[in-house]
């Protein structure tokens, strides 16, 4: 058998197997075709109705002389919602912005629990201490920045952190 002969039959045997697929894709669509033509059909009045809400006109026209009733534009101003209170505590409020610098003693701080580097602010009194950590201060031993650089914080909920690292102190 030559050469040209072996590439016929293959490509006959590959050409014939391609033909009965298409043949069986065909017959299946048929089948699926047939089982599935009633469910959504055009004359049924759900598929009409999704039709003319799809085609529907966006406006109206009215030509020069027509007058049509309009309705008077309605105003809604939507209802400012009243703020809410989310007051911290002096543990949440340390962990969230002044554990930054007193948990690593960084620029000065003294760190929380250290008695010795607590000692002589306290001595100070309460309001210096409490002065200080809402407006900020500048010592020889570093930098507070006022409210720990957290300006959404209030001066209530400042001073109830500086409350909780103060009775820290060992």
């Amino acid at each position: 058998m030559s050469r040209d002969q072996k590439f016929f039959d293959m490509y006959s045997l590959v050409i014939g197997v391609l033909i009965l697929i298409a043949v069986a894709i065909f017959v299946f669509s048929m089948k699926v075709s047939d089982l599935t033509q009633g469910v959504y059909t055009r004359d049924a009045a759900e598929y009409q109705a999704s039709v003319t809400d799809r085609i529907r006109p966006v406006g109206q026209v009215y030509l020069a002389g027509e007058e049509h009733e309009s309705s008077a534009p309605i105003v809604e101003t939507p209802a400012t919602p009243e703020p809410v209170a989310t007051s911290m505590t002096g543990p949440q409020v340390y962990n969230a912005a002044c554990n930054a610098c007193h948990g690593a003693g960084i620029g000065g701080a003294p760190i929380l629990g250290d008695g010795a580097q607590w000692t002589d602010r306290i001595a100070q009194g309460a309001d210096t201490l409490n002065e200080h950590a809402v407006r900020g201060f500048s010592g020889s031993t570093g930098f507070m920045p006022p409210k720990g650089g957290r300006m959404d914080l209030s001066d209530a909920e400042i001073e109830a952190a500086v409350d909780y690292m103060v009775g820290q102190v060992q």
